[in-house]
């Protein structure tokens, strides 16, 4: 799976046999750095999208395949301290327009689902308004803003189906609090157009199909198949961490791995899928020690 770490700097560190990164901190990036950087990852991306050596899904289908594989739901309105509702409201409006590009998306096997190139550009000329946009550590209000929702939906529904993530990227800031979260840590994916992307390969020998909408107080994300999958899977998190940077901040780090069970029950095996490694914008409670592991 793609990662990337942005804005974040840190050198690496061994407990128990595994690695975690340690020293993180944020990092200034001149205006000029970030310009070019940017025109750099576009160009690639754009690149990558029209040169022909990938086969990118494009076609939807009205009726559905016959099986589900795996749905999930997300609030659309939460309770977030000092953010004006209108943030909100705004992304639901983006989310509908970005659901509208995608619901019904015929993945046959050997393509591969590219987020950004099936939405395109979030613009005011296609209807996007100003949202939330998580951006080092705070928000701010950006055209098309609260996109990532989707993102972190599409993302979590496909890791309890056999496609593949060919690409990810997790959120380098952990900005609120873990009250009322249902799912680990970091099970999320961050977006930013064009370049920070969500791709999902379909590597198995049937099609699947992407169902999404935006319903009354959720999004709501399924793949169907065309014929039932013999499994199920489930996520979990190992080696979480928090700790107090030398600079005055917290960082948090876990690693999530994927257990796949058969329909009746009985644990076939378990892989690693991504590591994840974020600067906490909010102070965790410590007790007497600095660092607190579960």
């Amino acid at each position: 799976m793609g990662m990337k770490r942005d804005n974040i700097h840190g050198n690496g560190f061994f407990r128990n046999g595994k690695k975690y990164h340690d020293g993180l901190r944020p990092v200034a990036r001149s205006k000029y750095r970030l310009l070019a950087g940017k025109a750099y990852y576009t160009l690639s991306r754009y690149r990558l999208w029209y040169s022909g050596g990938i086969k990118f899904a494009g076609k939807g289908a009205d009726d559905r395949l016959p099986y589900e594989c795996f749905s999930h739901g997300t609030p659309l309105f939460r309770e977030l301290k000092d953010v004006d509702d209108q943030y909100q409201i705004n992304k639901v409006i983006n989310l509908r327009l970005a659901v509208s590009r995608m619901n019904g998306l015929i993945l046959n096997p050997g393509e591969t689902f590219s987020y950004w190139k099936l939405i395109g550009k979030p613009s005011g000329r296609k209807g996007y308004v100003p949202g939330m946009v998580l951006y080092c550590g705070t928000y701010r209000m950006g055209v098309g803003g609260g996109l990532c929702q989707l993102s972190n939906l599409l993302y979590w529904i496909t890791l309890h189906t056999p496609l593949t993530v060919v690409e990810r990227y997790r959120h380098s800031y952990d900005v609120f609090p873990d009250s009322n979260r249902t799912q680990p840590f970091g099970s999320g994916a961050t977006c930013y157009y064009p370049y920070r992307d969500l791709m999902i390969k379909n590597d198995t020998d049937q099609k699947f199909q992407l169902l999404v909408q935006v319903g009354e107080t959720q999004l709501e994300g399924c793949w169907r198949t065309q014929k039932p999958i013999p499994y199920r899977y489930e996520i979990i998190e190992k080696n979480h961490i928090m700790k107090a940077e030398y600079w005055g901040g917290f960082s948090r780090h876990n690693e999530l791995y994927r257990k796949r069970f058969s329909k009746d029950g009985v644990f076939i095996d378990e892989e690693y899928i991504t590591e994840n490694h974020a600067l906490m914008m909010y102070s965790p409670f410590l007790s007497e020690q600095k660092e607190i592991t579960t």
